[in-house]
């Protein structure tokens, strides 16, 4: 059985060594060269001075904001649509539109929110001046939110939709109020979904690019954007992979404290019976 298995486990390994190992192999490579070609760690020297930190602690900042703002719309949008009687229909309603291409989405919110778009049309409507919503924080958050939007519900959506709701009313039954039984019985059955939105969101947050300069103007500069000043507009690729390098990193330590844990379960506690017998 082991024979058979393992021709089929080549593919997958191939996949991972071109597309994944590589990639990041030719990112340390680059890291350790400078704007000339040699050698040196004067890249790494670098990233640790206070603009490299600053851009850290603002791109950690912005994805933080963007995640809570994301979590707190899909949670209660996953919860209402496990209660809906056609639920998979309107979850696909929500999915189709992360089908359009990111940048045609980007251009359709520049026409939105542009000084003769809709939205100051309405305020127009209402009274209000005409305001230049483009090219500010609260832009680039409610766009990156828009768009991060279905890849939070979905596994919330699934952590919902396979909790046993006898739970749910053995915990009314024994008095427990709506937000106790929130509180203990159904966020902690469903954290596993929580945290693998987290997971699609925060990481991806952390490293946009075409979102700042589009939306933002570039008055919002994250590590995805310093990524791509570096490679593309100084041609510095050496410090571009660093940037890349620790931004890999950060993203390793986020899915350490985001996994999935190990259940001990019944199993567990068997396996240690059997082996002390």
């Amino acid at each position: 059985m082991k024979f058979k298995a393992k021709p089929a486990f080549f593919p997958y390994l191939l996949w991972i060594t071109l597309f994944v190992i590589a990639p990041i192999g030719l990112i340390l490579y680059y890291s350790l060269l400078d704007i000339n070609g040699d050698f040196t760690l004067v890249n790494y020297k670098n990233f640790f001075t206070s603009a490299y930190l600053t851009m850290t602690l603002t791109s950690f900042w912005y994805a933080l904001l963007i995640t809570f703002f994301t979590l707190l719309i899909a949670y209660p949008t996953a919860y209402l649509l496990t209660k809906t009687k056609h639920k998979h229909l309107w979850l696909m309603l929500i999915i189709i539109p992360s089908w359009i291409n990111l940048l045609l989405k980007t251009y359709a919110f520049i026409g939105i929110f542009g000084l003769y778009g809709p939205v100051n049309a309405i305020m127009e409507i209402l009274g209000f001046d005409p305001t230049q919503i483009l090219f500010t924080d609260f832009s680039f958050v409610f766009v990156a939110v828009y768009i991060f939007i279905p890849f939070m519900i979905i596994p919330i959506f699934n952590a919902l939709d396979k909790m046993n709701p006898s739970l749910i009313y053995a915990a009314r039954d024994l008095g427990a109020s709506p937000l106790t039984t929130f509180r203990r019985v159904i966020f902690p059955l469903t954290i596993e979904g929580v945290k693998s939105g987290i997971q699609v969101t925060f990481i991806p947050a952390l490293s946009l690019f075409m979102i700042t300069r589009l939306i933002a103007g570039n008055k919002v500069i994250t590590l995805g954007t310093a990524i791509e000043q570096q490679f593309l507009v100084a041609q510095n690729w050496g410090m571009g992979s660093t940037i890349a390098v620790f931004l890999i990193l950060i993203m390793f330590v986020i899915m350490a404290f985001t996994r999935k844990k190990k259940k001990g379960g019944r199993a567990k506690n068997a396996n240690k019976a059997n082996t002390s017998s």
